[in-house]
């Protein structure tokens, strides 16, 4: 991987991670085009660009981070500690997914660019869904939203299903404010994006795994790409979820599934 092909995947990383578009699906057709047939030798990569998003997160909310930190040491029940319980329990299920069944989805769905295609196809009607219900409306994220958002999360390791765009959807399907369902979903992919890349390296202190050997340059590149357009893209959501306009993402995702799907079969 050369510099300009680490620049390039990493602002795909960075924008999508974000946008209800999948990182993952993306990132899998960049490498497509690059004539990188899979990741797994792009393992530093992998975690360098993740890192990037989380730390782009942090950037971007992080009034919002430091209001849960200065509520949390209050020692006591208010509205931030409520919202980590929320968090926590969110990652209920994406944290048995990642821990017990990730390899097995992997091996069982793979990430070649049908899978890619049909799971960027559910992401647009589902994202298409969220745009013309109308639920009635609740004041607070409770903690049963808080679950099943989770496990629209949990579902996301497949490639092609947009992380940000199932738990946004889910959240407005269940009648959860525009305002603050961005928010939530972004603050709460922290704990699984750093789990993630927490149990990557645990693979390669194992000999499951092995870094790659990508040179240093590319990968601070990438990582910079990744942060810069993850900034971007993370405070564009935020505006566009309030406006609800996540119609046009839907209609994204439907040309770029059936183009994908189309490619796949040549």
């Amino acid at each position: 991987m050369d510099w300009i092909q680490a620049l390039i995947l990493g602002i795909v990383q960075g924008l999508t991670e974000y946008l209800p578009v999948s990182s993952s699906g993306h990132l899998a057709i960049g490498q497509a085009l690059f004539g990188m047939n899979d990741g797994s030798d792009n393992l530093a990569f992998t975690v360098a660009v993740h890192i990037a998003t989380v730390l782009s997160t942090l950037v971007i909310l992080w009034r919002e981070v430091v209001w849960l930190f200065e509520g949390l040491f209050k020692w006591e029940k208010n509205d931030e500690t409520r919202y980590v319980l929320n968090i926590l329990v969110s990652m209920i299920p994406v944290g048995i997914v990642g821990v017990f069944f990730k390899d097995t989805v992997e091996e069982v769905f793979g990430s070649g660019l049908m899978i890619v295609g049909c799971c960027l196809l559910i992401t647009a009607l589902l994202l298409a869904f969220s745009y013309y219900a109308h639920p009635r409306q609740k004041e607070n994220i409770s903690l049963k939203d808080a679950f099943i958002i989770g496990i629209a999360q949990a579902c996301a390791v497949l490639p092609g299903l947009s992380r940000s765009g199932s738990t946004i959807a889910t959240g407005l399907l269940l009648g959860n404010k525009k305002e603050k369902l961005a928010q939530f979903s972004f603050l709460m992919v922290i704990p699984p994006i750093l789990g993630e890349a927490f149990l990557d390296l645990m693979k390669v202190s194992k000999g499951e795994a092995v870094m790659g050997n990508i040179e240093t340059f590319p990968l601070i590149v990438g990582f910079l790409g990744a942060f810069v357009s993850g900034c971007f893209a993370c405070k564009w959501m935020i505006d566009i979820v309030k406006r609800g306009k996540l119609i046009y993402f839907a209609a994204y995702c439907a040309l770029i599934a059936a183009v994908t799907i189309i490619w796949s079969l040549q």
